[in-house]
C-alpha cells in the first residue's frame, strides 16, 4: 500500500509544478469554497439553523471553519450563517440559558466559544457589531472556569457530572483561556491559562511517545492509556502557541512541538494523517459521529499553533504536512458530489463515511493548507 500511495501523492504534486505558489493557493481556498458550497446546500438546514446528522460541538466547529474560511479569501458568501444558525440565534437573544443548552458539557462549552470568537473576528473585520457574540463567549466562559476543583491536583471536569477529567476539555480551557486574555487582556484569563498549562504538562496525560491519550483514570489519578485521538494532538499545540505569545516562554513551543512531530511519526499513514479507526475498506472503519471530525480539527488547530509562534522556520517545518493533507483530502477523501469522506490517507473502497462533520473535517485541512502548506508564498 505505502508504496503505490506516495507514488500517487508525488504525481499529484508534480501536476501542480507550473503554478505559482500563490496561483497554487488560490486554487486550494476555491477548493475550499467548493467544499463550503455543498456542505451547506447538502447538510445545512436554514429552518433549524444547524447540520442534518451534525451535533451542537461539530457544529460549532464547522461555523469556525467556514468563518475561517471568509477572513481567509475576503468573501462574503455566508455572511449570513452565523446569524441564522442556531449557536448564532442563541448569543443574539439576551435571555439564552447557555447553561440548558450546554448540559453540563465543559468540552462542547469550549467548542461553542471558539465558533462565537470566529465569528466576532468576522464580524469585525466588516465593521459590524460583534458584541452579542463576545457577551455569549464570556457568559460561556464564566460556566466552565467553574468547573476546576483538586481532584488530580487540579483541571477541569469534562462534564458537571463530575465523573471524568480528560485532555480535551482542558487542553481546551487552555486555548481559549489564552486567547481570552490575548482578546481582553483581562487577568483571569491568564492565571486561568497559566494553571492550566502546568497542570497538563504535569498531569501523566502525555505518554511516552510524546502523545496525549483521553484522559485520567480517576482512581491513583494515572493516564488511562486509552486512545491517542489526532485532535487532543492538535489542541494541546494551540494552547501552548498562545500562551506563549503572551509570555515569550519558548519552552512551550518545544512541548508543543513534541506532540505534533509525534502525530506526524505515529498518526500518520504515508505522511497522512489516519485515525485509529479509519479504514478504507468497505465495512472495516468504526469511526463514530464524534470521531470523524477529529483530523481536520488538529489541521486547524496547527494553524493557530503557526498563528501564534509566528516563526517562518517552525512554519516551514510544517508546511509539507499540510499540503500533503489537502493533497490527500482532495484526491483520496472527496466522492464525486464534492462530499468529503472520513479517510484520507488511502483510495476509498467503501470504508470512508460522509457527513457534515467529515465535510468540516475537510475544509478546514484546506484552509490551513491555504495559509501554510507549501503553497504559501
Amino acid at each position: 500500500m505505502r508504496p503505490t500511495s506516495w507514488k500517487a501523492l508525488t504525481v499529484l504534486a508534480s501536476l501542480v509544478a507550473p503554478f505559482t505558489q500563490a496561483q497554487q493557493c488560490g486554487m486550494i481556498l476555491d477548493t475550499a469554497k467548493s467544499v463550503t458550497n455543498r456542505l451547506q446546500s447538502h447538510y445545512y438546514s436554514s429552518a433549524s439553523g444547524q447540520y442534518n446528522g451534525g451535533s451542537l460541538w461539530t457544529d460549532a466547529n464547522t461555523i469556525e471553519d467556514i468563518h475561517n474560511l471568509m477572513l481567509a479569501t475576503g468573501t462574503n458568501e455566508w455572511s449570513t450563517l452565523a446569524d441564522n444558525s442556531y449557536i448564532g440565534r442563541s448569543a443574539l437573544n439576551a435571555n439564552t440559558n447557555w447553561n440548558a443548552i450546554l448540559n453540563g458539557s465543559n468540552d462542547d462549552a469550549g467548542w461553542i466559544i471558539l465558533a462565537l470568537w470566529k465569528v466576532a473576528d468576522y464580524k469585525s473585520s466588516r465593521g459590524q457589531d460583534n458584541s452579542a457574540y463576545m457577551r455569549a463567549a464570556q457568559s460561556i466562559y464564566d460556566i466552565i472556569k467553574n468547573q476546576w476543583d483538586g481532584t488530580c491536583g487540579g483541571g477541569l471536569w469534562w462534564s458537571s457530572a463530575h465523573t471524568y477529567k480528560n485532555a480535551i476539555t482542558n487542553e481546551l480551557f487552555l486555548f481559549v483561556s489564552a486567547a481570552g486574555y490575548i482578546r481582553t487582556k483581562k487577568q483571569e484569563f491568564l492565571d486561568n491559562a497559566k494553571k492550566t498549562s502546568s497542570w497538563l504538562l504535569n498531569s501523566g496525560m502525555r505518554n511516552a511517545d510524546g502523545l496525549w491519550n483521553d484522559g485520567l483514570d480517576l482512581n491513583g489519578c494515572r493516564n488511562n492509556g486509552q486512545t491517542t485521538w489526532t485532535y487532543n494532538q492538535g489542541v494541546i499545540a494551540s494552547g501552548l502557541a498562545a500562551l506563549y505569545s503572551i509570555t515569550g516562554d519558548k519552552s512551550l513551543l518545544d512541548q508543543a512541538e513534541i506532540t505534533l512531530d509525534a502525530t506526524i511519526r505515529r498518526l500518520s499513514n504515508n505522511n497522512i494523517l489516519r485515525e485509529s479507526c479509519d479504514n478504507t475498506a468497505s465495512g472495516q472503519g468504526s469511526c463514530n459521529q464524534d470521531q470523524q471530525i477529529f483530523k481536520g480539527i488538529w489541521t486547524k488547530h496547527l494553524q493557530f499553533y503557526l498563528d501564534n509562534a509566528n516563526d517562518p522556520a517552525r512554519t516551514a517545518k510544517y508546511a509539507g504536512f499540510l499540503h500533503s493533507q489537502y493533497s490527500a483530502v482532495l484526491h483520496y477523501g472527496t466522492n464525486g458530489d464534492g462530499d468529503i469522506g472520513s479517510v484520507w490517507y488511502g483510495p476509498n473502497q467503501g470504508g470512508s463515511v460522509f457527513s457534515p462533520k467529515t465535510s468540516s473535517s475537510g475544509l478546514a485541512a484546506h484552509v490551513a493548507a491555504a495559509k501554510y502548506g507549501t503553497c504559501a508564498p
